[in-house]
């Protein structure tokens, strides 16, 4: 017999008998209750499930991190989601940084130069987010719904250029939803702490 087919053969064999088993199956694989507290998976989960966020997969996703799981109120959450979207952010500047050194057509140079200018921008502004949440959160609304236009400018350019390179279109989309993503919350803070400001 071939050593494919003995293998094949054998687990065959160990699924038969495991299944047939009469122990539990907790006997031999022991559960292990990692359950998230209710408060703080509720806190994801409302986030993810906003009107503004698209994409909840991305949303749970990104926030399926130790950081983001041990967060105890929005704005800590906010903190964190601002956080994430700067270093996309800055990973984002350098690949466009890498394209830019590459040879290419004036206009697409252009367009690329605009991209590094508007991804710059939401730096500051998602940096400025953070400073903000805590004493005035529908100005750190506006800050990151203002980010949107920018990028929204860029891909824009980008089209007009004919550049088409899928890393720069998935990192603008990625981009676009970690925007979702700081609206959201920033909006839930602005319901939360309407007589703060």
């Amino acid at each position: 017999m071939a050593l494919p087919n003995q293998l094949c053969f054998a687990l065959v064999i160990f699924l038969s008998i495991f299944s047939l088993s009469s122990l539990p199956t907790s006997a031999i694989f022991p559960k292990v209750n990692v359950s998230l507290p209710r408060h703080l998976s509720k806190l994801v989960e409302n986030l993810c499930n906003g009107n503004v966020v698209e994409n909840r997969k991305f949303c749970l996703k990104a926030l399926s991190t130790p950081k983001a799981i041990a967060t105890r109120d929005s704005t800590q959450l906010e903190t964190l989601i601002m956080k994430l979207g700067a270093a996309n952010v800055k990973a984002t500047v350098n690949v466009y940084d890498e394209i830019t050194k590459k040879p290419g057509s004036p206009q697409a140079l252009k367009a690329l130069n605009c991209c590094v200018e508007a991804y710059k921008y939401a730096i500051l502004s998602f940096e400025m987010v953070s400073s903000e949440l805590v004493e005035d959160p529908q100005t750190a609304n506006y800050d990151v719904a203002v980010i949107g236009p920018e990028i929204a400018n860029c891909e824009k350019e980008l089209i007009d250029a004919k550049v088409k390179n899928p890393r720069l279109l998935d990192r603008n989309q990625f981009m676009k939803y970690y925007i979702e993503m700081g609206y959201e919350i920033t909006s839930t803070l602005e319901l939360e702490n309407p007589n703060d400001y």
